[in-house]
């Protein structure tokens, strides 16, 4: 649709138009730019701009056309819904159009929009609504005599892309709900789909293991997963959705009621009607078993309020186990909604305030390659200093070579960069269309850049790795990963001490921390006697941690925390495995081929019994505590528990270390295999979930105590 040199040309009045605004002489170049911008994300899926810096483009639009009325033309970007469809999937129209939200960055703009809606409505001051602006995929849902009858995207508002089998696929959604309970015969409601950050990281985690590429963030991952054509693909990503808006519906007698409708006159009186704000609205899908904003959203009077409750929200932002990019503030008062109206492009009853941006636009300058614990030799990115999200980014990793060749990176490329809550900062794509010729390919090393070895990569995996056991790099590696919190948490040994001992040659291999020379510790600037007393106590403390911390510890290749206690469990002391075949460890809970290979593989090598060895007449535990306790303690056998919202008399971890303390097991998910669920304050979808499966049993903390005793 554009060629390369009006690619070029566009992106350059962009920039420009980002720096400088636009004047009424130049509103078309304007418009050509955001029709340019739209095309690529709505169309091609692959922006050039970040989402922030449209929007400051879009802004600048209506601004000019709001001083001059007289230069709005009917194709301007600001008198439309949306954009272009993909063609891949049937296309239907939505019942009522979903229209977009009007932005705001900064209190004044919520000022503003508060001061219009008073004067529109005459009153003094207005309650609203305040829930998060989840950051996923917009969908729409019918519910026809309590049944999913159809899912849609959202499309370009007034059509979407029917996808009613893979909605199917997220169990947050229900296929099922008892509208007629609430005189409701018809209902579109309206959503987003998202992938949680855990979801996020655990499935990105297992294709790296698999050499694929990975998703660039939580966002993509949820739009990208309803238009696989596999609904058994969309299954295996753990989508979740938050259904917050109920834009139509029709009662039992046939009487209809939509967003556009006056909900005190159309045919239906505040008696009959189910709801008649949009806190109530919330409350209702929550009842009906969707998973609505009903425990994040508050209601409030006045716009002060307000903007209190998006600075709490934007503080606690990193927290949330979902990726949210705002708020959204709505007049709460379905009556006055209907009095607000909408334009052709936004409600006037409501806005979303967008947090600080999380993209941006910069160059890559150089590339690093390091080497892991596991000899993987990882790419990393060196960039010209971004500010995204309160935090200024100068180092990304590229994954592998794979990952360069797929986004097509070059040195001295422009390159989109997204950071994402807790998620690592990734490069979402480059932007070879601005480039000018001078940009570098990455060609990647052929040997080992720490000790210079051949690099050797598995058939099938896309990670060249050091094969060189005593390189020096994974040595290092090693060791910290050793010490670190969730494996042998030895404390005050962090990985800056790790290196400095290191490259004093106190420290040479695993075995050598229980042997350290602390007298030469103690001539080294910052090591006092408490320092070196704290540090020799947290050592020796190191040698009686559980079975499973110290095979977690060992970093065998594919074995984390969950698969270290499966593991531990299963043996009464650690060198059991020498005596194991992969047949015997592919019987163990969840653990596949490829990971019992790899387990197999450690405990079939000298070095690696050695150095357990050598562990072991140090003092360290070798053996399963679990195995060898009372069977008083094990209240809980083969029963299995899983935890949701916030306890009071436990911390999480403590709760899990008492169930299997006792025998019990710790489960990822709700499902027929669940026994119990203990369920804190604000429990979620996990309890909604949990409810609808007869066999898990639903307890509080006090039972959970009470069933240990």
């Amino acid at each position: 649709m554009y060629s390369a040199s009006q690619i070029q040309h566009l992106e350059k009045i962009s920039r420009a138009l980002l720096k400088k605004n636009a004047t009424a002489g130049n509103i078309e170049e304007l418009r050509n730019a955001l029709r340019f911008h739209e095309y690529r994300y709505y169309v091609l899926n692959d922006p050039l701009i970040s989402d922030t810096e449209y929007d400051q483009l879009y802004k600048q639009l209506e601004a000019l056309e709001k001083e001059h009325p007289e230069l709005i033309t009917k194709n301007s970007p600001t008198q439309r819904v949306g954009s272009t469809l993909n063609a891949s999937f049937p296309t239907v129209q939505h019942l009522v159009p979903m229209l977009s939200l009007d932005n705001s960055y900064n209190e004044d703009d919520l000022i503003d929009f508060d001061r219009k809606a008073r004067e529109n409505t005459r009153l003094d001051i207005i309650e609203y609504c305040v829930e998060p602006k989840f950051d996923g995929a917009s969908i729409s849902l019918i519910y026809e005599d309590d049944e999913l009858s159809r899912g849609v995207t959202r499309g370009n508002g007034v059509e979407g892309e029917e996808i009613t089998t893979n909605i199917k696929q997220v169990r947050s959604i229900p296929l099922s709900a008892k509208f007629s309970d609430y005189n409701i015969q018809l209902a579109e409601i309206r959503g987003e789909v998202l992938m949680s950050k855990k979801s996020f990281k655990k499935y990105n985690e297992l294709m790296e293991e698999e050499g694929l590429p990975v998703l660039a963030n939580p966002r993509n991952a949820a739009s990208g997963s309803l238009r696989i054509k596999d609904p058994k693909l969309v299954a295996k990503r753990s989508l979740e959705a938050f259904l917050y808006h109920v834009s139509y519906y029709t009662t039992l007698e046939g009487k209809k009621v939509s967003d556009e409708k006056d909900h005190s006159k159309e045919n239906i009186s505040k008696k009959e009607a189910p709801f008649i704000t949009h806190s109530e609205s919330l409350r209702m899908l929550w009842d009906l078993g969707f998973r609505s904003p009903e425990k994040e959203k508050k209601v409030v009077k006045g716009i002060d309020k307000v903007i209190e409750y998006c600075k709490e929200y934007e503080k606690k932002r990193d927290d949330l186990p979902y990726e949210i990019d705002g708020m959204v503030i709505k007049v709460n008062d379905l009556v006055l909604q209907d009095q607000l109206g909408m334009t052709s492009h936004h409600p006037r009853w409501a806005i979303a305030f967008k947090f600080k941006a999380r993209q941006g636009t910069t160059k890559l300058i150089g590339v690093e390659f390091n080497v892991g614990r596991t000899g993987a030799v990882t790419p990393v990115a060196k960039l010209d200093p971004v500010h995204i999200g309160g935090v200024t980014v100068t180092s990304i990793s590229m994954h592998n070579e794979d990952y360069i060749k797929e986004k097509d990176l070059r040195i001295g490329d422009t390159v989109l960069v997204e950071r994402a809550g807790d998620v690592i900062p990734q490069i979402v794509k480059s932007m070879p269309e601005v480039r000018k010729g001078s940009e570098k390919i990455i060609h990647y090393p052929k040997n080992c850049p720490v000790c210079n070895s051949e690099l050797f990569k598995e058939e099938g995996e896309a990670v060249w790795r050091c094969i060189n056991i005593e390189c020096e790099a994974q040595v290092v590696e090693k060791i910290i990963h050793f010490v670190s919190k969730d494996a042998m948490d030895i404390k005050h040994f962090g990985a800056a001490n790790v290196i400095k001992f290191y490259e004093m040659k106190l420290l040479k291999d695993i075995p050598s921390i229980y042997t350290l020379d602390f007298e030469k510790i103690s001539e080294l600037e910052g090591f006092g006697k408490k320092s070196i007393d704290n540090l020799r106590t947290a050592i020796e403390d190191s040698k009686q941690q559980p079975l499973h911390r110290l095979i977690y510890a060992l970093g065998i290749r594919y074995v984390g925390e969950t698969t270290a206690k499966t593991l531990a469990n299963a043996v009464k002391d650690i060198f059991d495995f020498s005596a194991m075949s992969i047949e015997d460890l592919q019987n163990l809970e969840d653990i596949g081929i490829k990971v019992a290979t790899s387990i197999y593989g450690f405990f079939q090598n000298d070095d690696n019994i050695q150095i357990l060895k050598r562990l072991q007449d140090l003092g360290l535990n070798m053996k399963n505590t679990k195995k060898q306790s009372s069977s008083s303690l094990n209240t809980l056998q083969e029963q299995t528990f899983l935890f949701t919202g916030t306890l009071n008399k436990l911390k999480r971890t403590e709760a899990e270390e008492l169930v299997e303390k006792h025998g019990g097991k710790i489960v990822s998910g709700v499902s027929s295999k669940l026994n119990y669920l203990v369920v804190g304050e604000d429990a979620g979808s996990k309890l909604e979930k949990a409810k609808k499966i007869n066999t898990v049993k639903v307890i509080s903390e006090d039972d959970f105590l009470e069933l240990i005793k």
